[in-house]
């Protein structure tokens, strides 16, 4: 309890979270890697479409899930909710090892939709309860580095396959998520069941609230529609850079996809990783002297992503491409650390998570609907026009980014 009780505590929270994002998204995108491997044992995974279906039944439920994932986080204790989707998804993963049959595996991976679902909106909104005050971009940027190394880490799934057996990657990343579980109900403490600002009974209102009613009130706020179109708005590229980049690396630069896969995904990872950090401690300094100041950082980065889109779609040779991944990754973290402390300012503390999971869901929506178009272009040899395009759309949530959102607070109780 001493060291729940220190000032030291809330940085603690996020480094505790910061385990679970990077299990999150380890643990989804392992998979994608290790489908040479797994066809070997399980045949159907030879068609590319049974593959692709794999993928896809866990994007759609994950979608579908999200906002009620977010109404739950809500209602009920964030720590034993992230405890216990960690626990269902690292229990997946480890139940992939023992698969022997496609079947079972595209059970397994909706399963592991629900339960991953459950962890963003509770986890984001933890940290903006833990930061109130100024540091609240910084911390939340710091814990959405933990999403960009799994993704990297997970990558590596075929390599570990390679040496030991797809079995036992899967095992070994589910036996390490299950014992991470385990750890978080000693180490972690949901902050309104600990400490309410507003008295011990200020949460038996919430708890009583018809989740319709809750959806009611977050949609009558005209400032969430505008920060929800520009987070679906942004997720186009970035959607896109996740599954087209490679590819269209591949194609202006005339290079190899192994060269190209590792070139597009190590540019932006890293170029994000300091966007993030850069735009979150930008942003706190900046809502001191100015109550838009995350909205301006938040403008920044995607200024940053429009042009560097217009580059990476029509321009060619090496350095135009990493010049404009560079800017693009920057950008982008600079706009993604600042999503849920911009919320906080126009969503109150009892409707956030709510918030946040219709926002993922359409985030999701979205990168489907982008992913499936970019490949009918990608057919006719217009991917590049595809990347470019999509800024026109960053354009237009830049202007209402800076023309609707006035807020007068930076934490909306």
């Amino acid at each position: 309890m001493k060291l729940k009780s220190s000032k030291a505590y809330p940085w603690i929270v996020v480094g505790l979270l910061w385990v679970v994002a990077l299990l999150n998204y380890m643990d989804r995108q392992m998979l994608s890697t290790m489908r040479e491997a797994m066809q070997i044992d399980i045949a159907e995974l030879e068609s590319a479409v049974n593959f692709g279906r794999l993928m896809a039944i866990f994007l759609w439920i994950y979608g579908c899930i999200s906002p009620f994932a977010g109404a739950i986080a809500d209602r009920i204790s964030r720590k034993w909710l992230i405890i216990g989707s960690l626990a269902v998804w690292s229990g997946v993963t480890l139940a992939m090892g023992f698969c022997t049959t496609y079947n079972q595996i595209y059970v397994l991976r909706a399963l592991m939709g629900i339960s991953e679902a459950l962890y963003i909106p509770a986890g984001l909104s933890l940290i903006a309860d833990y930061f109130t005050g100024s540091s609240r971009s910084l911390a939340v940027g710091i814990h959405m580095t933990g999403l960009y190394l799994g993704q990297a880490v997970g990558g590596f799934g075929a390599t570990i396959a390679a040496a030991f057996s797809w079995q036992q990657t899967f095992l070994c990343f589910g036996i390490v998520g299950v014992a991470y579980a385990a750890l978080l109900a000693i180490m972690l403490e949901d902050r309104r069941n600990e400490k309410s600002e507003c008295g011990p009974d200020a949460a038996e209102p919430q708890a009583k609230e018809p989740v319709w009613k809750s959806f009611a009130l977050i949609f009558s706020n005209i400032s969430f529609w505008t920060i929800l179109f520009f987070f679906a708005a942004s997720s186009l590229p970035g959607w896109s850079t996740k599954n087209w980049l490679p590819t269209l690396f591949a194609e202006s630069l005339g290079i190899p996809m192994s060269q190209a896969g590792p070139l597009s995904t190590i540019t932006i990872a890293v170029s994000s990783f300091f966007g993030v950090l850069i735009g979150g401690s930008l942003s706190d300094n900046w809502v001191r002297k100015n109550i838009r100041g995350r909205i301006y950082t938040s403008a920044i980065g995607l200024a940053m992503m429009i042009p560097a889109l217009v580059f990476i779609g029509l321009g060619s040779g090496l350095v135009s491409a990493i010049g404009a991944g560079v800017c693009f990754g920057v950008g982008y973290g600079m706009f993604d650390t600042n999503n849920m402390p911009i919320l906080c300012q126009f969503v109150s503390s009892r409707h956030r998570a709510t918030a946040y999971g219709i926002m993922n869901m359409t985030g999701v929506f979205f990168g489907a609907l982008i992913t499936q178009v970019l490949g009918r272009w990608a057919d006719k040899g217009n991917l590049g026009l595809g990347f470019t395009l999509m800024a026109a759309a960053l354009g237009i949530a830049l202007l209402l980014q800076l023309t609707v959102l006035r807020p007068t607070t930076d934490n909306l109780e």
